[in-house]
């Protein structure tokens, strides 16, 4: 849930920040705002072949699943992280694209380490005629995930310059303080998911 209410922001608060914000031109071509969206989507592309022979070369020896998921939220919180000093730099005028490609790299690599994962574990620690209703548990937190994303995102305002800073350093650190919460209770998971990775 908090997870997908940082980074479901794609389509909004960073959208807005690509529009007013970034440099629409690269190698000297115009490039709409609006076009920034794909960074994700190629970097999914890109990445996930990338995990899963990472994942599978580790074997046993890879993270634990509550693992990879605190590995996810701190990724997502660096990613937000990057974004500070963008906002601080944009009060000056427009920055480079670069941040954002940071940052939706970073967002990325978070949701290789959750989302897949997550569907991966619901399915292996359901009771087998539950399956499908603890996979539309998981589905649910992400809607209202996308929700919350869009409540976080009213307070970009008019997206002056000024306060960004602020909007993108609380939502990282709040997600860095989950982050650590997670971090404590691996070990108490792990315990609890009998053997389950």
């Amino acid at each position: 849930f908090i997870f997908w209410a940082i980074f479901e922001q794609a389509g909004t608060s960073l959208n807005i920040f690509a529009d007013r914000f970034t440099h629409t031109h690269i190698g000297g071509m115009e490039v709409p705002s609006s076009w920034y969206q794909a960074a994700n989507p190629f970097f999914v592309i890109l990445l996930a072949p990338l995990f899963a022979v990472l994942w599978t070369k580790l074997g046993d020896k890879q993270p634990s699943s509550p693992m990879k998921f605190t590995i996810g939220l701190f990724s997502l919180a660096c990613a937000f992280g990057v974004m500070v000093p963008a906002a601080k730099l944009a009060i000056e005028g427009r920055v480079s694209p670069l941040w954002l490609f940071g940052l939706y790299f970073l967002q990325t690599v978070g949701e290789m380490c959750l989302s897949p994962v997550g569907l991966s574990t619901f399915t292996k620690l359901s009771p087998a005629r539950l399956v499908g209703a603890m996979l539309g548990i998981w589905f649910l937190g992400a809607a209202f995930g996308n929700k919350f994303a869009g409540v976080l995102a009213t307070a970009f305002g008019e997206g002056e310059a000024t306060h960004l800073d602020r909007f993108f350093g609380q939502q990282s650190a709040a997600v860095f303080i989950i982050a650590l919460v997670f971090l404590s209770l691996v070990p108490w998971v792990r315990r609890r998911m009998g053997g389950v990775r």
